[in-house]
């Protein structure tokens, strides 16, 4: 067996094997790492790496309740122009009592709806959520105090990442004024 291994060495056969083995050695970990950083520096071109959530609050309304009603629905629509999701994690309104809530409303057959509160709303980067009737609102404690049409309430939606975000609503009578 030591002539065999004297020859391989002497023909250099021994020395190519080693040379192969040592390269592909170093060039599976060097061409997995080149894939990754072409996918990350795409991923920064995109503009999305590491960007924060930026959420907007717009298009507020609140519902005029009805006599006697203690509670009215309230709508916005929010949008996440951020890079990264953010979630709706508590909402308050100056002036009322009680918590104001996220409801999730579902129809059933011969017309009967109700809602499902919930405790938080996520918003996906990039998302436009447009609360409504026949989706997600806020349901809104009625306060002591009588609201009428045009009538202004500050709320404030607080975010898991983007902090709280102020928004008024104004109140509109249903069936008046197209909701978001």
């Amino acid at each position: 067996m030591t002539r065999i291994t004297d020859r391989l060495l002497s023909s250099g056969v021994l020395d190519r094997r080693r040379l192969r083995d040592r390269t592909l050695a170093v060039l599976v970990p060097v061409a997995a790492c080149s894939v990754a950083l072409a996918g990350l520096t795409t991923w920064v071109g995109t503009g999305r790496a590491g960007a924060p959530a930026r959420v907007r609050v717009t298009e507020g309304r609140v519902l005029l309740p009805s006599a006697g009603a203690t509670e009215t629905a309230a709508f916005f629509r929010i949008t996440n122009e951020g890079g990264s999701a953010d979630t709706l994690v508590r909402i308050t309104a100056r002036g009322v009592r009680g918590d104001v809530t996220l409801s999730r409303h579902h129809m059933e057959e011969g017309n009967v709806a109700y809602r499902s509160p919930f405790d938080s709303l996520s918003v996906a980067a990039g998302e436009n959520l447009a609360m409504s009737p026949r989706g997600v609102d806020l349901t809104v404690p009625v306060p002591s105090g009588a609201w009428r049409s045009g009538d202004l309430v500050p709320f404030t939606l607080e975010f898991r990442r983007e902090g709280s975000v102020r928004v008024l609503a104004v109140v509109v009578r249903p069936g008046t004024v197209h909701l978001p």
